[in-house]
């Protein structure tokens, strides 16, 4: 019996974001054991039907939105008329919930909750019901990391159908990147580099990083755009550390930096901060993190004393001392790098998120057989 299998986000790529590529990652590597679909929001007023990397994609026609939520009237009927055996919704999107529970969909319902809905609370007074509702309704969520699911209230009440599958990503083999590129990234900003990636938002803790900056014999590569990005250029300006801090805006190819770089820096000061794929990839490249002690994801992923340095959030001083240390001492870089691309490698690829995935989604059809590609390899 060949599955059906509905996947409901919020976008899918071209589209950029983390839980977009995650979405993606899951959904092709499903292909050979199901038959698989993806309902999203579409970036036009118009639906859009397409077969990407064999999986079935639909994009809903987009009127608007409201507090990062697309509103997609056409959402509910497009989650009624496609049969599927088990249905998973990636929250937060509270959109996607609501018309899910309108839809009437009968199918078995597995959640992963990327992470609580943070601020917003005219819209949560709204929405908070409904997502409610559809935790209800599921019959098992997945949560990224158990820091997570031990913090958070959303997913308290629901603890005994929540299970922890880390997100995965592709590893990649570092001798592809081109030595052209690194060679001109080095020749423009010189030996020691360090890299931070990521939406130029308040929960990512840059401005934190520029202050950070004054006391690290070193320049700063800081590769994103957002709404941000005025008031972090000034305050490098106003901290005197204009010569230290590249600002790159957006960069379609990660892979030279993550070469060049000698240190990856992850400075998030909040929980909104859930997994942090970037920080895995730069692992994956090779280098030793120095992330932030949140109650999130983050510092299960890169641990302290093993894959890099874990300080306390908003720590201007505690995060330049450990930066500086890093840069400083070859072996222990070497050390820290080299044990984070082995932990990747064994605890955080796509392949094993999705083989963590279907085990749950057999648990939750009543089956015992494994997942196996429909084309028998």
């Amino acid at each position: 019996m060949i599955h059906r299998i509905l996947h409901v986000g919020k976008y899918y790529p071209p589209h950029r974001g983390g839980m977009e590529t995650h979405l993606r990652d899951l959904a092709v590597r499903q292909t050979g054991a199901a038959s698989v679909n993806v309902i999203v929001a579409n970036s036009a007023p118009r639906h859009e039907r397409s077969v990407i990397e064999e999986v079935s994609v639909t994009r809903v026609a987009r009127i608007g939105t409201i507090a990062s939520m697309p509103i997609c009237p056409g959402l509910m009927a497009a989650i009624r008329s496609t049969p599927a055996h088990l249905v998973h919704v990636h929250m937060p999107n509270p959109g996607a919930a609501l018309a899910f529970l309108m839809s009437g969909h009968s199918g078995k319902l597995v959640i992963t909750h990327h992470a609580d809905t943070m601020g917003r609370r005219f819209l949560r007074e709204f929405s908070d019901p409904f997502v409610y509702r559809l935790m209800h309704r599921a019959d098992r969520i997945i949560v990224t990391s158990t820091r997570y699911l031990d913090s958070s209230s959303e997913l308290a009440p629901f603890r005994e159908k929540c299970r922890v599958i880390p997100l995965g990503i592709e590893i990649e083999d570092p001798t592809i990147t081109g030595h052209t590129t690194r060679e001109e990234l080095s020749r423009q900003f010189g030996p020691r580099l360090i890299l931070a990636v990521g939406r130029l938002v308040p929960y990512k803790g840059f401005d934190v990083l520029i202050r950070a900056m004054k006391h690290v014999d070193a320049r700063l590569l800081l590769i994103g755009t957002g709404p941000e990005h005025k008031a972090l250029a000034s305050l490098v300006e106003a901290e005197g550390v204009k010569e230290k801090i590249a600002m790159l805006g957006r960069v379609d190819n990660l892979d030279p930096y993550f070469a060049v770089a000698s240190v990856f820096v992850l400075p998030s000061v909040t929980r909104a901060e859930a997994f942090g794929i970037v920080q895995m990839e730069a692992m994956a490249a090779g280098l030793p993190v120095v992330n932030t002690d949140i109650d999130s994801g983050v510092p299960e992923v890169s641990v302290h004393g093993k894959t890099g340095i874990t300080v306390p959030p908003g720590d201007v001083t505690a995060l330049s001392e450990a930066m500086q240390l890093l840069l400083e001492r070859d072996d222990l870089r070497l050390q820290f790098g080299e044990a984070a691309r082995a932990r990747v490698e064994t605890e955080y690829t796509a392949d094993l998120m999705t083989a963590r995935t279907l085990s749950i989604y057999s648990e939750v059809l009543g089956q015992r057989e494994t997942w196996e590609r429909q084309d028998g390899t």
